[in-house]
């Protein structure tokens, strides 16, 4: 596969600032310097000293990266943190998956190094990035105000997108829908009117691999099921920080999501049937609409097109609304709470933030993302190219970048090309579809807590997220009404904490934002 041009949607993406210091010499240190890391994340409870990429930074830094992860026999990252932290003994290096909020706490009690002087003074390449987007500084600060880690930084913007079967609305000579009630009217048509052509009521208009996708139908009555990239979130409504699951449009989405669910619009099976939804009901012939990932479900394109002649799954566009609004509500963070920090301990404070300073100048952010040039991908045009053995290869991409020590959790910045050159042909249609028109709510980034915030949050938050869950789940199911019960719900989430919650919330967004 060779890729020549990238459609100006995604260059927008991924251009790279000038780097601000000597590409030809990327030399930190003049004799080799050992640093020790943790590095705790799903894929690998250790930072791998023989990684293709890690062996070539090392070689153009003089900085040698040396594995002291904790609790390699859990793949819990924050048990793995816990049990670090509670050595007091931490290597120079702490980073991985889900960091920020052990970070953010404990680095204002010293056990973290504030990176802010160290950054204006010896990493030109991250200060031009988050110069450039303050609002990204102010987003993983801590509550002191000051940075304590490098995040990883996505790129892109579009992540999931609504799908449907484009041969089965042939087929009953359907359009597109365009509204909530036109979507009705096709998941009607799905259940009735037999589009598989196998004489059976048999189709499941309405699925989802993950049961919280249903929630985003609450966008079609004007409700958010969340306010970021995670599911459950919080959002920030006129300045305030609230939680979607106690907002009267809420109850009015949840009211119609389950009259759809009685009706048989909505897989019965969606809270058991798990990750298998999409693959089992797709090569069935029995799926009709999801919202799902623009990569991985164009796939199924190519791979049922001889299993089921004419198979096309195609994204369309978010049907607008009750009150006529067209929203997308899921996109691409512009960071994670994964990355990597500095201990207390470190003896080498600017050495290691000038590594950490490498990774986003042009060669480092091509390194960490793509691997080892002329071995998984070449220079073609002025574009990085993936090789054709990792393009042609039985095993994903990512996959292959993760066993090379590329697209790994420590800081940096993810290059969009890195993705766009495995996304298929229909995806990469629907990407450019859905960034023609303005479908984008704004992301709540999150806050960083205070020791007291914390404690109210830690306090009151997993029972009232429990209580949340529970009761959506079981009015969906026919368990109760929701507009008979919103108000003794309503008021059990205010017995249960809810209100102290939104409070250290605000405070910490208030400090945070202000």
């Amino acid at each position: 596969m060779r890729i020549t041009k990238l459609t100006a949607m995604a260059l927008a993406s991924t251009i790279l600032t000038a780097p601000a210091w000597a590409e030809d010499d990327l030399t930190i240190v003049s004799d080799p310097l050992e640093l020790t890391i943790h590095m705790h994340w799903p894929r690998s409870q250790g930072y791998q000293e023989d990684y293709p990429v890690e062996l070539a930074a090392r070689e153009m830094t003089g900085i040698h990266l040396k594995d002291a992860t904790s609790g390699k026999n859990t793949k819990d990252n924050y048990e793995a943190m816990n049990l670090l932290l509670a050595t007091g003994k931490l290597p120079d290096i702490v980073g991985g998956n889900r960091i920020q909020q052990p970070v953010n706490q404990y680095g204002p009690e010293g056990a973290f190094l504030a990176l802010d002087d160290l950054i204006e003074e010896h990493a030109p390449n991250i200060k031009a990035f988050f110069d450039e987007r303050p609002e990204l500084r102010q987003a993983i600060s801590a509550f002191d105000g000051k940075m304590y880690y490098i995040p990883y930084l996505p790129d892109g913007k579009f992540g999931r997108a609504w799908y449907i079967r484009q041969d089965w609305l042939d087929k009953l000579g359907l359009e597109q829908p365009d509204t909530v009630d036109e979507l009705y009217t096709v998941l009607t048509a799905f259940r009735n009117d037999d589009p598989n052509g196998n004489g059976k009521k048999d189709e499941i208009p309405y699925f989802a691999r993950d049961w919280e996708e249903v929630l985003r139908l609450l966008t079609l009555w004007d409700a958010r099921s969340s306010g970021s990239d995670t599911y459950h979130d919080f959002y920030v409504k006129d300045g305030k920080v609230v939680h979607p699951y106690a907002q009267e449009a809420y109850r009015d989405g949840i009211a119609n999501i389950a009259k759809w669910y009685a009706e048989g619009l909505i897989d019965p099976e969606v809270f058991t049937r798990g990750s298998s939804a999409r693959e089992y009901l797709l090569s069935e012939n029995l799926g009709g609409v999801t919202h799902d990932w623009f990569a991985s479900t164009s796939g199924y394109n190519t791979a049922l097109a001889e299993k089921i002649p004419g198979f096309d799954f195609a994204p369309f566009l978010p049907p607008k609304s009750a009150g006529g609004v067209r929203m997308e509500e899921h996109r691409r963070t512009p960071i994670k709470p994964d990355g990597w920090a500095i201990s207390y301990s470190n003896e080498h404070p600017v050495e290691t933030i000038k590594y950490f300073d490498f990774w986003f100048t042009e060669t480092g952010r091509l390194l960490s993302n793509f691997g080892v040039e002329g071995e998984t991908w070449n220079m073609i045009d002025g574009e990085p190219v993936f090789t054709d053995a990792v393009l042609n290869s039985d095993t994903p991409v990512n996959t292959q970048m993760y066993t090379v020590g590329a697209q790994i959790y420590r800081g940096y910045w993810m290059d969009y090309r890195y993705e766009w050159q495995w996304t298929a042909p229909a995806a990469r249609e629907g990407i450019e579809l859905y960034d023609a028109n303005d479908l984008l709510v704004d992301q709540f980034l999150g806050v960083a807590f205070d020791k007291g915030e914390q404690a109210v949050f830690d306090k009151y938050w997993p029972s009232l997220l429990s209580y949340m869950l529970e009761r959506q789940q079981a009015w969906i199911l026919g368990s109760g009404d929701v507009k008979a019960d919103w108000d003794d719900y309503m008021s059990t989430l205010d017995k249960m904490g809810l209100e102290k919650v939104l409070d250290a919330m605000n405070s910490a967004y208030a400090r945070q934002y202000g």
